[in-house]
């Protein structure tokens, strides 16, 4: 209850400070809240929104599973695994600071403009930002615990799916919770280049006919998108991570 006070108070002092600062510049380009908000109703209900809703919601979330499903086993081996890091880390050290966005194009010439290189570009970006926290949370499992386990008789795949699996699947959620707005900011990028569809896409070509309630009704969208994705792995990481929140309650008391 607590949390859904604050985010209330948060998105009311946000309205009022958008409002505030309507009608202090009184121009076509930042129209009030009420405006936008009455515009991004009607493109809903008239179905003009929806589609690029759907397909922006479709590209960036298969594009969090992709990272996610090349990253983790990735992370692990470099965890478990001294050589694996040695030889691995570098090219982390080396691909980790360039901006993922420069590749575009080059994605684009090898596949095309559908739906592949936007969400190829995102599991990009999103794979080396989780693959450095899965290798560092691996290599932290305690030592105690190690000894725990082994002391049972466990064999990898036991050990994998008891310890080192659940121990890391916190840091990957909150490293992705983190990641979530570069991948919509991602998104956005790859959906105004050579593109003809998505929630970046209307809202670029909507600014461009001067349209500015539709294309505030478009960023509403985007939004409620990374509201929706943030308040899913919330969900997502209460469930896997039930044990996690617990053992964190009870040292807090």
């Amino acid at each position: 209850m607590k949390k859904t006070y604050s985010i209330v108070i948060a998105t009311i002092i946000i309205i009022l400070l958008w409002y505030l600062s309507s009608i202090s510049l009184n121009k076509a380009f930042l129209p009030t809240p009420f405006e936008a908000g009455q515009s991004f109703l009607t493109v809903v209900t008239s179905g003009e929104l929806t589609q690029h809703f759907f397909i922006s919601s479709y590209r960036v979330g298969i594009g969090i599973i992709c990272a996610l499903f090349f990253a983790i086993p990735t992370g692990l081996l470099m965890g478990w695994n001294k050589k694996i890091d040695l030889l691995l880390s570098p090219l982390l050290y080396v691909l980790y600071p360039i901006p993922k966005v420069v590749f575009l194009p080059i994605i684009l010439v090898l596949f095309g403009l559908g739906d592949v290189p936007k969400i190829m570009l995102i599991a990009f970006v999103l794979y080396f930002q989780l693959v450095v926290v899965i290798r560092d949370a691996a290599k932290g499992i305690p030592y105690a615990q190690k000894q725990v386990i082994q002391s049972l008789n466990a064999t990898k795949l036991q050990t994998l799916c008891h310890l080192t699996l659940p121990y890391c699947l916190p840091s990957v959620m909150t490293s992705l919770r983190a990641s979530l707005g570069t991948a919509l900011a991602i998104l956005f990028i790859a959906e105004t280049f050579a593109s003809f569809s998505g929630l970046g896409y209307y809202i670029l070509n909507r600014m461009d006919s001067r349209d500015y309630l539709a294309m505030y009704a478009g960023v509403i969208g985007l939004a409620l998108l990374g509201g929706g994705l943030y308040a899913l792995i919330n969900i997502v990481e209460n469930t896997i991570c039930r044990w996690y929140k617990l053992m964190a309650d009870s040292s807090s008391n």
